[in-house]
């Protein structure tokens, strides 16, 4: 007998069967229509459905714009917010890493688009996450322009996803950031932090796992489960930051604290040859550093370098216009403490100490 030519007498393959649910992906769109057309801004042209988004900077109300992108995701925080069964917040913190990173530059975030990734579609799981992408959006007064949802079967252990988000933004020419006259004397404010933010996961996860509790235990230092506590989305600074800066004219420059902390970050708006010399005791960080301190046993300079240990974003403007500046922020609700100042470094390259950390992780 001959053999069976290939595929002769089997039950036909569909690209559902591979696992892969093209209904179940067209769900999630109708789902998340709505929530997309909720971050409109002036500018926006069309709607989802596109090969493209589109964005008409003339109708935003620019005249000599430059534009600043920025990209990023939420590393393995998303692996306590899977664990936790909690996938409601970390679309927030996609759009707050992104968004924060270009408002230091003194760019309006305008639109956003994000990308989920996971090995099957679950539908419910898909909505909750962008649900929080889209008021992590209008959180930060962007337009959720688009985005991509892709189903990989055996690319992702079950339950596991994935996401990355992309933003353009724009600041007239003369607005940019960090302005050139950043000058010792000059004074570093610091703007709260919500918590950890989106950075340093990996060693939180390992303390977690040292402390024997799981996500579902009630948190050791806050009010309700330790996964509620871990998953505090990453605050969104960009319209206060916004509105100081057009309403004072005095911010000379930003620095968003993410992984790297305060040592690896604030010299990235400083100029070379310059310094920003920060005291601790002026600050108070969230009780969660304390408790991941003293599980961890984790040395200060491994807190210092993997944490925002408090503070989220810091600008920098001249001592004379320090307290208007602050008053500004503090008007638009943030929580402002002056924690430095600008200083001579000794080599040439930009440089950050931090003074008295050891006072942040006593209770």
């Amino acid at each position: 007998m001959k053999p069976d030519a290939p595929g002769h007498n089997r039950p036909p393959l569909t690209y559902k069967a591979a696992g892969v649910d093209i209904d179940a992906g067209d769900t999630l769109v109708e789902h998340i229509k709505p929530l997309a057309k909720s971050t409109n801004r002036p500018g926006v042209m069309g709607g989802l459905g596109g090969f493209g988004g589109l964005f008409d900077l003339k109708a935003a109300g620019f005249r000599d714009p430059i534009l600043v992108s920025g990209t990023d995701g939420v590393g393995t925080k998303l692996k306590v917010a899977i664990e936790a069964g909690i996938p409601d917040t970390v679309g927030i913190d996609l759009v707050a890493m992104c968004v924060n990173d270009i408002v230091v530059q003194g760019a309006d975030p305008l639109f956003f688009l994000d990308y989920y990734a996971t090995g099957h579609l679950e539908i419910e799981t898909g909505r909750r996450i962008v649900s929080g992408i889209a008021e992590g959006c209008r959180r930060a007064g962007c337009a959720l322009i688009g985005g991509e949802t892709a189903e990989m079967p055996g690319m992702y252990a079950e339950g596991d996803y994935d996401l990355a988000g992309f933003t353009v933004g724009a600041a007239e020419r003369e607005q940019l950031l960090p302005r050139p006259d950043i000058a010792p004397g000059d004074v570093v404010l610091g703007l709260a932090s919500s918590g950890a933010h989106s950075n340093g996961y990996s060693l939180v996860r390992t303390i977690v796992a040292r402390s024997g509790l799981a996500y579902g235990a009630p948190s050791p230092f806050s009010s309700g489960t330790l996964g509620e506590a871990l998953l505090e989305p990453t605050r969104i600074y960009v319209k206060q930051l916004l509105a100081a800066i057009r309403t004072t004219g005095a911010i000379k420059g930003l620095a968003h604290i993410t992984g790297g902390g305060l040592p690896g970050n604030v010299p990235r708006c400083l100029p070379d040859g310059l310094r920003a010399r920060l005291d601790a005791r002026r600050w108070s960080a969230p009780p969660a550093f304390a408790w991941l301190r003293q599980i961890g046993n984790v040395p200060t300079d491994d807190m210092l370098r993997t944490f925002n240990c408090g503070i989220g974003m810091i600008v920098v403007t001249a001592a004379a216009d320090a307290a208007r500046v602050a008053q500004a922020l503090r008007d638009e609700g943030e929580t402002v403490a002056e924690i430095g100042v600008i200083e001579r470094a000794p080599t040439a390259e930009a440089d950050c100490v931090v003074e008295h950390a050891d006072g942040l992780w006593q209770s």
